[in-house]
C-alpha cells in the first residue's frame, strides 16, 4: 500500500486520514442515541422544542427564552418535521410568538392533526372585550394592556339577556376567563387583575373583531350565537389513548381547547384564528 507524508513528517496509508482528524458532518448525519433503539437525528433540545410546539398552543420569547433561541437556531429542521405532519410553523418575530397551523388543501388529501374547536358565546364575548381593550391601549401608546375581572364581568354581562345578578351567567363568564387564561391570552398579575398578552391579536384579527362587534350590535339584548366563522384551532393533538387531547401536563377540561399547564418558565424547564 502506498503512503503519503503529513506536515508533521509521519507517513500514513494512502486513503486514510491522520489520527485525530474528524470530517465535519451535518447534525442530521451525526445522530446521538438518547435512548435504547433511538433512530432520531435531532439534538435533545431541538426535540424538546418540537414536542412543546405540538403540545402547546404557542412558544413565546418572553416566557420561554431558551426554547425561543433553540427554535430560531434550528427553525428550518423544525419546520421540516412539522411539514411532515402537514402542520405549518408560524414565527411572529415582532410579537415574539411561535405557533402552528393545520395545512389545509383542496387539491391534496391532508389528514387533520390539529383540531378545531368553537369558542362558546361567553368566551367569544370575553375575547372581544379583551381584544378591544388591547387595541385601545396600544393605540394610546401603552406598552401593555390590563383589565380587571370585575370590569370584564360587568361588560360581558350587558350582552346576556339576564339580570345583572344572575349567578349562572357569572359562572359562565368566569369559566370563559379561566379558559382564555389557560390558553395564554391573559395572565393574572394580581388578584382579579389580568395582563392581556399579544396572543389576542393572533387569535382575533382586526377584521374578525369588526365582524364580531357587528354581530354584537345586531344581537344586543338577546342570546344569539357567534358567527359560524368564529372558530379557533386549538393546537392540540390526539393522544395515543382514546383520542384524548393532550395539554401541557394534563388533558384540558371537557370542551376546552387549550393547554392546561402553567409550566412555561424557561430555566426551570423551561392559533388558528
Amino acid at each position: 500500500m502506498s503512503e503519503t507524508e503529513t506536515e508533521a513528517g509521519t507517513s500514513v496509508a494512502y486513503g486514510s486520514e491522520p489520527e485525530g482528524f474528524i470530517e465535519p458532518v451535518s447534525m442530521e448525519d451525526d445522530p446521538t442515541e438518547l435512548f435504547v433503539g433511538d433512530h432520531g437525528v435531532l439534538d435533545a433540545d431541538v426535540r424538546r422544542v418540537l414536542v412543546q410546539l405540538l403540545r402547546r398552543r404557542f412558544i413565546t420569547a418572553e416566557r420561554n427564552p431558551r426554547q425561543w433561541r433553540t427554535l430560531l437556531d434550528h427553525q428550518a429542521v423544525i419546520e421540516s418535521r412539522l411539514h411532515d405532519l402537514f402542520v405549518r410553523l408560524v414565527v411572529d418575530h415582532d410579537r415574539g410568538i411561535a405557533y402552528k397551523r393545520q395545512v389545509r388543501s383542496e387539491e391534496l388529501d391532508v389528514p387533520v392533526l390539529l383540531k378545531d374547536d368553537a369558542y362558546s358565546r361567553a368566551e367569544t364575548l370575553v375575547l372581544v372585550h379583551l381584544r378591544t381593550v388591547f387595541q385601545r391601549e396600544r393605540g394610546a401608546g401603552e406598552s401593555s394592556a390590563r383589565v380587571d375581572a370585575d370590569e370584564l364581568e360587568q361588560t360581558v354581562l350587558t350582552y346576556f339577556d339576564v339580570a345583572s345578578g344572575d349567578a349562572s351567567a357569572r359562572r359562565e363568564i368566569r369559566r370563559a376567563v379561566d379558559r382564555l387564561a389557560r390558553e395564554g391570552l391573559i395572565e393574572e398579575e394580581s388578584e382579579d387583575r389580568f395582563r392581556i398578552t399579544p396572543l389576542v391579536e393572533i387569535v382575533l384579527s382586526v377584521e374578525k373583531l369588526a365582524e364580531l362587534k357587528e354581530w354584537l350590535r345586531e344581537s344586543a339584548g338577546r342570546a344569539a350565537r357567534p358567527p359560524a366563522a368564529e372558530r379557533v384551532e386549538t393546537n392540540t393533538v390526539p393522544s395515543a389513548l382514546g383520542g384524548d387531547r393532550v395539554g401541557l401536563d394534563t388533558p384540558p377540561p371537557s370542551g376546552s381547547g387549550g393547554s392546561t399547564s402553567d409550566d412555561d418558565s424557561d430555566d426551570a424547564e423551561e392559533i388558528e384564528e
